[in-house]
Formats: C-alpha cells, structure tokens, sequence
C-alpha cells in the first residue's frame, strides 16, 4: 500500500512539476519560435495578428487569432494561408528540454490560395534556408529543432488558380494529418463538399519529407463518394506529376458524379467501372493505357490520351463489343408514337458539348444501338475542332448495308449539319424509317447523298435542308396502293412489287424534287415526278405508269396522285392526266390537216416549226404586193 501511495504521489508531483514550467513560459515566446523555424525551412513568414495565449487543456501549446502564412514571390500580395483562430500543440517532454516539437496544428475556418505560374509549379512549394518542412534541422538563431506530427483543418476554404485558367473555389473542406515519423509515412483524411454531399478521401504519401522536398513518392488514395469509389497507386511528386493504376467503380454513375460536380445524363444511372494505367505530368497531359470502361452493359478498351490545355485535347483509339446507348442519346424513332402525327421536334437542340474539348477518337465495334440509328460491325473517326465535329464511316454497316462518308455538326456561329455519303446494299425501309419515319418504299439500294441543314431543332433543320443525290434500286415493293388495281378500279390498299428502281434528285428548302423516276414492273413500266416534303413530312408525287404488253405499243397510261402526309396519303388515280395526252393528240391531228390543206392551197411546202397565223399574213402581204404591181404595170 505504501509503495502505491509513494507512486501516486510522485505521479502527482511530476504533474504539477511540468504544470508549473509550463504555466512560466510564455505562450508568444513559443509561438515566436515556431514562425522562425518554419520561415527558416519554408521561406515563408507565419504573422500572427491577433491575440496569442498559452493553452494547457484540451492541447498544451499556444492559440494564436488572425494567422497568416506568406505567399511565393511570384503569386501576388495576398497570404497563401489565412486562418481566423490556430493552435498550436507542444510536447511538453521536449519543451522541458528546450525544444520545441509540435505535435499539432490546428486551424478554423482557414482559407488557402493556391495557384501555379507558367512553370506549373505551386506555391504551395515551399523553399527556403533549411532542410525539408518536417524534417529535424536548426532553424536560425535558434537552435532548437521544429517538428510538426498531425494538422487539422476545420471548416477550410480553398482558391485554386492554374496559370492562364479561371481560378475554382471550394468551400466547407476538411483536413486530417498524421505524420508521426519525420522519415515515415504521412497519412490524410480530406472531406471535399464540391456539390454538398461529402466526398472523402483517404491518402497515404510514403517518405513525406522526400516528397516535400521534390522527389517522388509512393502515394495511395481512395476517393469515396456517395455510389462510387475511385482508388489509384503509384507514385507522385509535389509537383502534381503521377503514374500508377488507376480504378473506380460506382453502382449509380450520376449520382456519384453529382457528388463530384458533374452533371450526367439520367441514363447513365446505371453500373460503371473504369481502370487504367495512368501518367499525369505537371504540364497538365494525362495518358491512359490499358483503358477499360463499362457502363451497364457496354464494355469499351483502347487507350487515350488528354491534353488540359485552355481546352482540353482528347486522343483515343477505342474497340468494343455490342454497344447500346439508345438511353444515354434519349432519341426516339422518328416514326414512333406522336412523332408520326406531329412532325419534327421543335424542341432546342443544345450543341454545348461540341464546344466542351478538341480532340480525335477512333472507335470500332460490333454493334451499336443509337435509340434512332441501329449499327453493325463498323469503324468510325471522330475527329473535333473549335466546335466543329466530323465523324467519318471508315465503312459502317447500316440499314442493312454499308456506308460510307462523313456527318458534320457545326455550332461556331449556330448550329448546321451535313453529310456526304455513299451507300451500297441498304435497306430502304430501314434507312427512309429509323432517318425519316417512312416505311412505304421496300428494297435493297445503292447511292449517294450530299445534304446541309441548319436551326436549333430537327424541324427547323429539316425545313432548311438543301442538297442532291441518286438512288438505284432492284426487286423491291411500295406499300399502300397496288399500280394495277389503281389503272382498273381505282383506291387505296395492297402492294406495288417492280424490278428495278432508278432516281435522282435535289433538295431545296427541305423539299425533295424529282423529275426522273424510273420503276419497271412486271408488264409495266411508269414514270414518276414530283415533291416529297422533307420539313413538313407531306407528299405531292405524280406516277405515271405505262401497260405494255409484248409485241404491242402502250395501250394505256392511267397517272397515279399520292398527296398528303407521310403517314396516311391520298392515293388515286389522275385522270385528268391520263386525258390530257389524248387531247393533245387530238389538237397535234387537227394542226397537222389545217397545215396539210394549207400546203396544198398555197402550193407550198409548210413544217411543224412554222406558226400558221404567221404564215397566212406573209401570204396576204405577198398576193397583195403582186396585186400592186399588176396594176401598176397596166398604168
């Protein structure tokens, strides 16, 4: 019991021993030391400008109101560091010894300006008289050695400005560090609030000192957000260059990226993992090698690479499997539902993303679902300028064929499209249904089209297209009216199968004009001219078919009209047309005796070019000239 008592009371005495030292010492004095070491090994000035008082409890050091740190030489006059309220822990065995050894630092509601100049160095990289910020050394004039174990930041705030980008601020940042050994590991817990929910990461930085003063490190980080976590290991430098794997993987891809600031389509709320072997270097060029991607159930692999310049430059040559994005484009068939009924979208057409960065990506799969375009086993180039994307068929299979060619989608000076495409082997059906909503015309085709359209929606593109093409076709069929019915009874209903198909036309104010169709059928052959309305999805077309039978001339021509909307067109026969080339028969017959029994009265010969009316008069000035001259004669 005695030796207890004896334990306890010597316990005791050393408490109040250290209590006492402690209380004699001066909390500016150790405040004081710790702005000189670290100006000495940092080069930068700690100023403290408010009240500065010694602590005993919860942390035995000093707190010290309105702290700054200086800023680097070259990033302008306001503080890298400024803090309302810091303090400052000692260890109170060394303090006793004449060191001083901090064992934390704390700050509430700090505020950090950060920045990079032309050299992309930060100032956040400190440089100075001493040896490397938390490493033992003699600071000047003191000779007592600084060291710092743990920091916290509550509250914090941040200003990021990149040399020549507009500056990102960050508020509500927290920051947790534990550097226990000057030559160990440091460990760091950061909350970043980017959109409001937490972001967390949890940071190893192996040999800090080493890393402090410019050489690279090991580092492991995990980044949770709420869906995903990212993680990356591999080594860095202070100076923001990296390399090593890079993974992250989230079960709502928009959610996570809402977290993080970014705003996603609602179809990519879906599964995402993403890895890679990535480098990073303090030039700002990032490069991905044995990239994988998947979203749902889209898997992609290549490699890439970026460029953060002003704007960023992307290079990447991708391959995948069988590819949907019908949700993350949200296209509808154009034939689907209201569509149909309605006409084109008038709905404005954000062309932003073009503008977002540069770049050119080669992508090859096996399929791919658009929502409105469905495609087989094809190869394309992406390629992006200033606001101006051209993708390139390197061929792609589609409509049940190939083509190829290049779109354009240019939003420089408001948004135009274009393309120039070659097509071979296409379905009509599929190509006039899933571009234009009209499924009347069946058969396999070869081609061409040059087209150019421009407005802030698909209606009023497709109301300004202009452009040309030609269309060959073999055995193939319209649906909605039967040619052959139509000649003999006339209505609507059933097929039209011919043999081949054969057409050229223009575009002019998003009206198609043709003038030369051809179309043989079996026993038929029929002409067609007309108007296809491509904004206003209407039809005022003119077929002109001809029965032939074999060994004999055209004994019947019947014109078929088709007029009216895409998706239900009056079809009949015109018999007005089919009359007319009769009467004007009728009239070329009448001319031709009227010119015959002329030719025989004036006993001279008369051909089609010659105008009869102009002919009689010079008749009447010629017998009345000779008239004259008889009489004249006589006289």
């Amino acid at each position: 019991m005695k030796l207890i008592i004896r334990v306890v009371m010597a316990l005791v005495l050393t408490v109040v021993l250290l209590a006492g030292l402690v209380l004699l010492l001066p909390g500016e004095k150790i405040a004081r030391l710790a702005a000189d070491q670290l100006e000495a090994q940092t080069g930068r000035q700690l100023g403290l400008g408010g009240k500065v008082s010694f602590t005993f409890w919860p942390t035995l050091g000093v707190k010290a109101d309105a702290v700054t740190l200086s800023n680097a030489d070259w990033s302008g006059p306001e503080p890298m560091l400024r803090a309302e309220r810091v303090t400052i822990g000692v260890a109170a065995a060394d303090l006793l010894q004449g060191n001083v050894r901090v064992t934390e630092v704390s700050a509430i509601l700090p505020h950090l300006n950060l920045a990079t100049n032309a050299e992309g160095i930060g100032n956040w990289v400190f440089g100075g008289g001493g040896a490397a910020a938390g490493s033992t050394g003699a600071g000047e004039g003191t000779g007592q050695p600084l060291r710092i174990e743990a920091v916290e930041l509550t509250g914090a705030s941040l200003r990021y400005a990149a040399h020549g980008e507009k500056p990102v601020e960050m508020k509500n940042v927290d920051l947790s560090l534990q550097w226990p050994d000057p030559a160990g590991t440091v460990n760091a817990k950061v909350t970043l609030r980017p959109a409001g929910e937490p972001v967390e990461i949890d940071a190893e930085i192996g040999t800090f000192a080493a890393f402090l003063a410019g050489e690279v490190s090991s580092v492991g980080a995990t980044v949770a957000a709420p869906g995903g976590t990212g993680r990356f290991d591999g080594h860095a430098d202070i100076n923001g260059e990296a390399s090593g794997r890079l993974t992250f993987g989230a079960e709502d891809a928009v959610r996570t990226g809402a977290a993080l600031g970014a705003v996603l389509p609602q179809a990519l709320a879906q599964k995402a993992v993403f890895g890679a072997d990535v480098t990073y270097t303090a030039d700002g060029r990032l490069s991905m090698r044995d990239l994988a991607l998947e979203l749902g159930k889209n898997r992609l692999s290549g490699a890439a690479d970026v460029d953060f310049a002003k704007r960023p430059r992307i290079t990447a040559r991708l391959q995948g499997g069988a590819l949907d994005f019908s949700g993350v484009t949200g296209a509808e068939s154009p034939d689907s539902g209201s569509a149909a009924a309605e006409g084109w979208s008038r709905q404005e057409i954000d062309a932003s993303a073009l503008g977002l960065a540069d770049g050119t990506v080669d992508l090859s799969f096996d399929s791919l679902d658009t929502g409105s375009v469905q495609l087989g086993p094809s190869q394309l180039n992406l390629a992006v300028e200033r606001e101006r994307a051209v993708v390139k068929f390197l061929p792609a299979s589609m409509f049940g064929g190939e083509v190829q060619g290049q779109l354009v989608a240019n939003n420089r000076n408001g948004l135009s499209v274009g393309g120039n495409l070659s097509f071979t082997g296409i379905r009509l059906e599929r190509a006039l249904g899933e571009t234009a909503g009209y499924r009347r015309l069946n058969g396999e085709a070869l081609g061409g089209v040059e087209f150019l359209g421009s407005g802030n929606s698909v209606d009023a593109i497709m109301r300004s297209l202009s452009g040309k093409g030609w269309l060959e076709a073999g055995k193939g069929f319209f649906t909605g009216f039967d040619l052959e019915q139509l000649m003999r009874s006339g209505g609507n209903g059933g097929s039209t199968v011919f043999d081949q198909l054969t057409a050229s036309y223009t575009v002019e104010g998003g009206n198609l004009r043709n003038e030369d169709l051809l179309v043989l059928l079996k026993g038929f052959r029929a002409q067609g001219k007309g108007r296809i309305g491509l904004g206003a999805r209407d039809i005022d077309y003119l077929f002109t078919p001809q029965l032939v039978r074999a060994g004999r001339d055209q004994v019947l021509t019947i014109p078929v009209r088709i007029r009216g909307r895409w998706d239900n067109p009056d079809i009949r026969p015109d018999f007005s047309q089919a009359l007319q080339p009769k009467l004007d028969g009728i009239e070329q017959e009448a001319k031709d005796r009227v010119r015959q029994k002329l030719s025989e009265e004036l006993d001279t010969g008369i051909t089609p070019e010659q105008d009869l009316n102009d002919l009689l008069k010079e008749r009447i000035k010629q017998e009345a000239r000779d008239q004259l001259l008889k009489l004249l004669g006589g006289d």
